[in-house]
């Protein structure tokens, strides 16, 4: 019988990566200024990366008062288009057309949706009354995180106000099982000044939403990154 041979498979970075690595001092955390000057510099591939913030926040995702979850508008629009759903009564249809809705129906929207599980859209958005209806969808949309609800500005009357700002790059943000919130706020192309408002707004978001039983430090660990760069530090107060 022969011996079973124990391999260890190392996983290997790309030498772009590598290099931008060295630009980066990973003991210490930067001033926001200086992260998001690295986050650009740090940014060597031919396409237009998008940037990202990484929170890990001192909270109890298992207790139902220490969730955060949130939206904001940030001053400058994050760069993607974003395709809106828009499920609404008959009478609504036309409002949210011209709010720029990119898919819209009411229950045969629904029913294609339930029968043949197949989501082309980002977000979607409906007027309260259409939300019974909706129910029978919950098992697909809401995994993927695209069930309107009211906490995400995403349930409202006034369709058009919506699908307006979720078309002008609304943000919907909420902790994952493991205390931390993930998004992104703009690309590489964006200059400086763009980045640091877009990251000041998100992070005092989520700093306005810090649950009272919190306790302790609340922003453990705050990274910023492009896409295929490495992870950068931020200093927060």
């Amino acid at each position: 019988m022969s011996k079973a041979v124990k391999t260890t498979t190392k996983y290997m970075r790309s030498k772009r990566y590598t290099e931008a690595k060295k630009k980066v001092d990973g003991k210490i955390a930067y001033a926001v200024a200086d992260a998001i000057r690295l986050v650009k510099e740090t940014a060597n591939v031919k396409f237009d990366g998008t940037v990202e913030v990484h929170c890990k926040l001192g909270i109890d995702p298992k207790q139902s008062d220490q969730n955060v979850r949130g939206t904001l508008s940030l001053p400058h629009s994050v760069g993607n288009s974003t395709r809106v759903a828009a499920f609404v009564e008959a009478d609504k249809e036309a409002e949210a057309k011209q709010a720029g809705a990119d898919i819209i129906g009411g229950e045969e929207l629904i029913n294609e949706i339930v029968s043949k599980g197949k989501i082309d859209f980002d977000v979607a958005v409906a007027t309260p009354s259409m939300m019974p209806k909706l129910a029978k969808a919950a098992k697909i949309l809401g995994p993927k995180g695209l069930m309107p609800n009211p906490k995400t500005d995403t349930v409202n009357a006034n369709i058009g106000k919506i699908v307006t700002e979720q078309k002008a790059g609304k943000l919907s943000f909420k902790n994952d099982d493991t205390s931390n919130i993930h998004v992104m706020i703009g690309k590489v192309s964006f200059d400086e000044t763009k980045l640091l408002e877009n990251f000041t707004t998100f992070i005092e978001a989520v700093r306005k939403l810090k649950p009272s039983s919190a306790k302790g430090i609340y922003f453990k660990t705050v990274v910023i990154k492009n896409v295929m760069g490495p992870a950068i530090r931020v200093a927060i107060s």
